[in-house]
C-alpha cells in the first residue's frame, strides 16, 4: 500500500486519479473531514485524517505502508522535519520505498522552499531508503487562479514578464508520480520534470490570447501590491517573505528546465500551454 500525503491538494488528487484509475492500493492522509471529502471521490482509497506535524499521526499513518510519496504543504517552514520523521518511520518499519515530491533546481540558496527541498533530498541520501525525487517545474495550473482577471485582459504577475519558466501541465506531472510509485526501476533516481517550452509571461499572455480570442496583456505588478494583498488575506509572514524571494530570484533568472527526462517517463511527449489551454477549455474547467 501506498501512503499519500498532501493528497487533498491539486498534487495529490491529480497522483491520487492516477493511482486510482490503476487500481494501486493508497492510503490518503488528509488534515480534516473536509479533506477526506474531497479525495473521497477516488475509489479503492482509504483516508486517514491526521497532523503532519503529530509524530501519532503519522505514525498510524505509516502502519502496514509499503511505499510512501510525500508531498508537504506548500512553502512550509516545517518540510524538514516532517520529512525526517518520515524517513525515520520509513526505517523504522522497514517501508521499502520512499518518494519525496521535490522541486526543479533545489539547489537555488536565494529560493529558501527550494533550499529546504534540497536539505530533504539530502536527508534520503544517507538514509538508507530505496529512494526517488521527483522535480517539478512550477504548474501550468497555477494561472486558473487569476482567470477572472484573464478573462477582464490582463494576465498580472508580480516578477518581470520576460522571466522565461519551463511551467509544465500538473496531469504530465501526476502520470510520472504513478509511473514511478507502480514501477521498478527508479531506485536512487533524481528526475527533473520540466514542461517543453521555457515560456515567458508575454508568451503565455499571447497564447491565452490566441485560445480566447480576445487581447490579454502581460502585467507586472508591483511586489509591494502583491505583498498588500498577501497580508489582507493572512497570508503567513514567512511565506510571504519566500515568495518574495522567489520572484526576485524569476525577475533575474526565470526557472527554465529541459523536457527530456519528463518525456522519457512518460513515453510521449510532454504536453504543450496549448494543449493545455484547450483540454481545460474544453472540459470546462475555465470559462
Amino acid at each position: 500500500m501506498i501512503l499519500l500525503t498532501g493528497a487533498a491538494g491539486k498534487t495529490g488528487t491529480s497522483i491520487l486519479k492516477q493511482l486510482s484509475q490503476r487500481g494501486a492500493k493508497v492510503k490518503a492522509l488528509v488534515r480534516n473531514q473536509d479533506q477526506a471529502s474531497v479525495v473521497g471521490v477516488f475509489k479503492g482509497i482509504e483516508i486517514a485524517i491526521g497532523d503532519l506535524l503529530d509524530e501519532q499521526s503519522l505514525a498510524k499513518a505509516a502502519h502496514i505502508i509499503d511505499e510512501i510519496y510525500y508531498i508537504c504543504p506548500n512553502m512550509s517552514p516545517d518540510e524538514l522535519l516532517i520529512g525526517t520523521r518520515l524517513i525515520g518511520l520509513a526505517q523504522k518499519h522497514h517501508i521499502k520505498r520512499f518518494v519525496f515530491h521535490s522541486v526543479l533546481h533545489p539547489h537555488i540558496e536565494e529560493m529558501p522552499h527550494h533550499w529546504q527541498k534540497m536539505r530533504m533530498e539530502e536527508k534520503l541520501f544517507s538514509s538508507g531508503l530505496d529512494f526517488t525525487i521527483l522535480q517539478p517545474c512550477a504548474y501550468m495550473q497555477n494561472i486558473l487562479s487569476g482567470w477572472n482577471h484573464i478573462l477582464e485582459g490582463q494576465y498580472t504577475v508580480p516578477y518581470n514578464i520576460n522571466a522565461r519558466i519551463s511551467i509544465v501541465d500538473l496531469e504530465d506531472i501526476g502520470q510520472v508520480a504513478a509511473n514511478v510509485l507502480m514501477e521498478s526501476g527508479h531506485k536512487n533516481a533524481i528526475y527533473e520534470l520540466a514542461g517543453p517550452e521555457a515560456l515567458s509571461q508575454i508568451d503565455v499572455a499571447g497564447k491565452i490570447s490566441a485560445v480566447l480570442n480576445k487581447q490579454v496583456n502581460p502585467v507586472q505588478q508591483s511586489q509591494l501590491e502583491w505583498k498588500n494583498n498577501a497580508l489582507k488575506s493572512n497570508l503567513p509572514a514567512a511565506q510571504i517573505d519566500w515568495l518574495l524571494k522567489m520572484f526576485n530570484y524569476y525577475d533575474n533568472n526565470g526557472l527554465p528546465g529541459n523536457s527530456n527526462v519528463l518525456e522519457y517517463l512518460l513515453g510521449k511527449n510532454p504536453t504543450t500551454f496549448d494543449q493545455f489551454l484547450l483540454r481545460t477549455l474544453s472540459s470546462g474547467g475555465i470559462e
